[in-house]
């Protein structure tokens, strides 16, 4: 195997690195964030995980986050807990250029629904409407045939 080789770094190299890659950051283009009114704000809350996003009113993607992109994994990722920091995580996103006034669409059934709402409202925003929309079948396809253990 041998011996790793550790290098250390001078000052001035240091330097020289932290120049260039400011300067990477000023050329990809960090635009100034519009500031918004009114916005929509989408909480998809399924069994295995909880994902809100928000737009501004034409539905163009202003923000977003999920229990997994915060670091819970497995089965934390779909409780109440995960989805109350997701929202407070997108709050702290939202401060400057955010939406102060909301529509809310929820979407599913999984344990992150009331809890993400409930944070909202506790964040601030001012909610001007909540509105489910998780699709409800009208008797669609023929369901499995039943389990036999």
């Amino acid at each position: 195997m041998g011996k790793k080789k550790i290098t250390q770094q001078t000052q001035e190299e240091a330097l020289k690195e932290k120049e260039t890659l400011e300067t990477a950051m000023a050329k990809t283009g960090k635009t100034v964030a519009k500031k918004f009114e009114t916005g929509r704000v989408y909480v998809h809350a399924s069994y295995n995980n909880t994902v809100v996003s928000v737009t501004d009113d034409k539905g163009n993607l202003i923000a977003w986050s999920s229990a997994g992109a915060l670091g819970f994994s497995g089965p934390k990722k779909s409780t109440p807990f995960a989805a109350s920091k997701v929202v407070a995580a997108l709050a702290e996103k939202l401060r400057k250029s955010g939406p102060s006034s909301v529509r809310v669409f929820v979407n599913g059934i999984g344990s992150g629904r009331d809890s993400a709402v409930r944070t909202l409202a506790n964040q601030g925003f001012n909610l001007l409407s909540i509105k489910d929309v998780t699709s409800i079948p009208h008797n669609g396809p023929r369901p499995k045939k039943v389990r036999r253990v």
